[in-house]
């Protein structure tokens, strides 16, 4: 079985930060109470994803935090059903808007408008879920705080971000409050939607919420010995 690299003279501890009830049960169901995770409900947007993360570092040790819930999906990148595993975690609408358009914090020099995750920690999960019969995309998650609703918003965020695989609204700012605490951070995104036009009919948020439990449980077997 695979496990993260360790310390093992002690438990890894991981934390997991979801948005609403309805993620955080659809975890535990697939952490099937496995005494290395923790998982906390922040409300949404990226604001309250900080406040919690943050609140929950200053109480305990963790080696690790976890963004996790559903999340919309750019087409051609993450079907709807499919799982998504953050490369960039982007603060995508967080900057000024201009004479020549939309610039990102970064771009206008107050600070970095991203999270990067590291690159062994994504192929240690993948490679665990790839072993399962989830469809996996890895890619840019981008955090928002208003969620796409036209397919205008979409394109223009998909030429933003190249590759834009996820969109949700809490990622960054659990990313942010663990690199303020030293800590490594991912996000995990089970896809209800399209990202475009808002059309709640076609969402499939019942089988995102099942891919985040089964995501879940193959997560939990990793990081157990």
């Amino acid at each position: 079985m695979m496990n993260f690299p360790i310390n093992q003279d002690r438990d890894y501890h991981i934390l997991v930060v979801t948005s609403v009830a309805a993620e955080k049960d659809a975890v535990l169901r697939g952490l099937n109470a496995s005494s290395s995770f923790d998982v906390v409900t922040s409300g949404v947007g990226s604001a309250a994803a900080a406040a919690a993360t943050a609140s929950a570092l200053a109480r305990t040790r963790y080696d690790l935090v976890v963004s996790a819930g559903i999340g919309g999906g750019f087409e051609g990148q993450a079907e709807v059903g499919s799982l998504v595993i953050a490369n960039e975690i982007i603060a995508a609408d967080l900057g000024a808007e201009t004479e020549t358009g939309f610039q990102t914090i970064e771009e206008i020099g107050m600070g970095p408008d991203r999270v990067i995750v590291d690159e062994g920690k994504i192929d240690i999960v993948k490679r665990a879920l790839r072993s399962s019969d989830l469809v996996i995309n890895i890619g840019p998650v981008l955090t928002l705080s208003t969620v796409t609703g036209t397919a205008q918003t979409a394109e223009k965020l998909a030429r933003q971000v190249p590759g834009a695989a996820a969109e949700a609204m809490e990622g960054f700012g659990a990313a942010t409050a663990a690199e303020m605490f030293g800590v490594d951070s991912m996000e995990i995104r089970a896809i209800s939607n399209t990202v475009g036009p808002r059309d709640r009919s076609a969402w499939r948020i019942t089988e995102a919420l099942e891919t985040l439990e089964a995501a879940s449980f193959i997560l939990s077997e990793v990081l157990i010995e």
